[in-house]
């Protein structure tokens, strides 16, 4: 396994990442999945406390209580649950993300977060408050890092003036390259790590039908599909693999951090950080592949 540095932070992550919000509280195989990703070399474990209203938060603490200083553990904050159940609203008050740490940390069974990001924000937000908010859980060693997860830009930019984040966590595919416009060289520049997700589409690039997607349309979508076939049968790799190295290629991407679910889709990540797809064969792709860009919040 390849781990590359979490933005100026002295950890090292995993280059997949284990997406926890697929595990279901209860779920039989989660101890059984946990356990053959830490062996495949994976250490970073990313969740929420938005997933079922905090029950993912406790089942991966309990999962990985064990093994506790040997894998980076990250959860998000922001989202606030209605009392009645019924929804979320939006957070990013200091009150409000100092306590739910706390909860978080009990839930987690650990005294330290290793990356706390807010899930979420706009520009409209008190920025100010809420990073003094990350930065004294950093102070009192409740946290190791922080970062954001966003696709907005102007967030984006916000954040990387006035904070000291490490990570921002982004949506980025062969079929959603708008990151690639200016947030990438923003952030390489100010080392800055990006966590992509959403690395095959959910699924469109590799298995399902082809329909449109942000602004492509269902036509571009198959010749996307097409081409990494083309690739992955010329490599004699599977068309995920092809899709995880796209992903990946960016300087600025430290790890793909990816849903994982079965035994099968984490075979199948592991199994394309061994498989090589030559450089070239991935910008030939990007080169036939349309581009895409933010419209908003820009």
């Amino acid at each position: 396994m390849d781990y590359h540095q979490l933005g100026k932070t002295a950890l090292q992550i995993s280059r997949i990442g284990f997406g926890c919000m697929s595990l279901k509280a209860g779920q039989s195989t989660a101890a059984s999945l946990i356990d053959a990703a830490i062996d495949g070399g994976i250490n970073y474990f990313d969740t929420a406390d938005l997933y079922e209203q905090g029950a993912n938060e406790a089942m991966i603490g309990t999962l990985l209580a064990a093994r506790r200083t040997k894998i980076i553990l990250a959860t998000k904050v922001g989202n606030q649950w209605r009392q009645d159940g019924s929804g979320w609203d939006w957070n990013p008050r200091k009150a409000y993300i100092l306590k739910t740490a706390e909860q978080s940390l009990k839930r987690l069974k650990t005294d330290y977060i290793d990356l706390y990001q807010l899930h979420g924000g706009t520009i409209e937000d008190p920025i100010e408050e809420t990073i003094e908010a990350f930065e004294l859980l950093l102070t009192a060693g409740k946290i190791r890092s922080y970062g954001i997860s966003s696709i907005r830009p102007n967030v984006i930019r916000a954040y990387v003036e006035k904070s000291r984040i490490s990570s921002v966590m982004q949506q980025y595919s062969l079929a959603d390259r708008r990151p690639e416009e200016t947030c990438f060289s923003l952030l390489e520049k100010n080392s800055i790590s990006v966590l992509a997700r959403g690395t095959l589409a959910g699924g469109l690039l590799i298995n399902k039908a082809a329909t449109a997607y942000l602004s492509l349309a269902p036509e571009a979508i198959q010749q996307m599909q097409e081409q990494i076939k083309k690739i992955a049968l010329q490599y004699e790799v599977a068309p995920a693999t092809v899709a995880l190295n796209f992903a990946l290629q960016p300087a600025a991407v430290s790890a793909a951090v990816i849903g994982i679910r079965t035994m099968e889709q984490l075979d199948e990540a592991l199994r394309a950080l061994k498989q090589t797809v030559p450089r070239e064969a991935l910008q030939a792709l990007a080169d036939t592949s349309p581009v895409n860009f933010y419209t908003d919040h820009r």
